[in-house]
């Protein structure tokens, strides 16, 4: 998830209901957006000050240490004396991750080979959907547009061949043997 706060609510709540046992991951680039406006607090846009910064910390939080990075980018930034609005980007960057800090445990996430990214589900969506559904003087309806979806998802995924035997056989039975009252032996 991206942390706003409705989506949290509402994910939280069917957790806690449904899947008590659910990991719940922070979205790794919406972490990175708030450290790159930290680091422009701290060093200015654009600098490659700022760049290798980032860079660091962002490996620090990757490696589950991301209370750490908080507590040492709130340091730096009053050990640098920055004014209010320099520093607003900072504190809200450590604060974030301090928010979070139960959903950024990135080394575990990766030890299970869990995904800390919604890059892979949003180009899946592009890929599925979009690719096919949005292409110009196409209009769907509701029922044909899942039932294509549901075939682009079977072709993705290297299901097609067994899902399509599956679908053979049971339109045999369907077709052939309800109709004539004898036991199909076929499927």
């Amino acid at each position: 998830m991206d942390g706003g706060e409705t989506q949290l609510e509402i994910i939280l709540s069917f957790i806690k209901r449904h899947r008590p046992d659910a990991i719940l991951i922070l979205d790794f680039i919406h972490v990175l957006e708030y450290v790159w406006k930290a680091a422009h607090g701290l060093f200015g846009v654009g600098s490659k000050e700022a760049q290798a910064w980032v860079a660091e910390q962002a490996l620090r939080i990757l490696k589950g240490e991301a209370s750490a990075v908080a507590v040492d980018m709130r340091r730096k930034a009053t050990r640098q004396q920055l004014n209010q609005k320099q520093r607003e980007p900072v504190d809200k960057c450590a604060g974030y991750l301090t928010k979070y800090l139960p959903m950024l445990e990135y080394d575990f996430y990766l030890s299970e080979g869990l995904p800390i990214a919604t890059g892979v589900i949003e180009g899946a969506c592009r890929h599925l959907i979009k690719d096919r559904m949005d292409l110009t003087g196409a209009r769907w309806r509701l029922k044909s547009a899942e039932a294509v979806l549901r075939i682009r998802s079977l072709r993705s995924s290297g299901d097609f061949e067994e899902y399509w035997a599956f679908h053979k056989a049971q339109e045999y039975k369907r077709n052939h043997c309800s109709h004539t009252g004898v036991a199909c032996a076929r499927g």
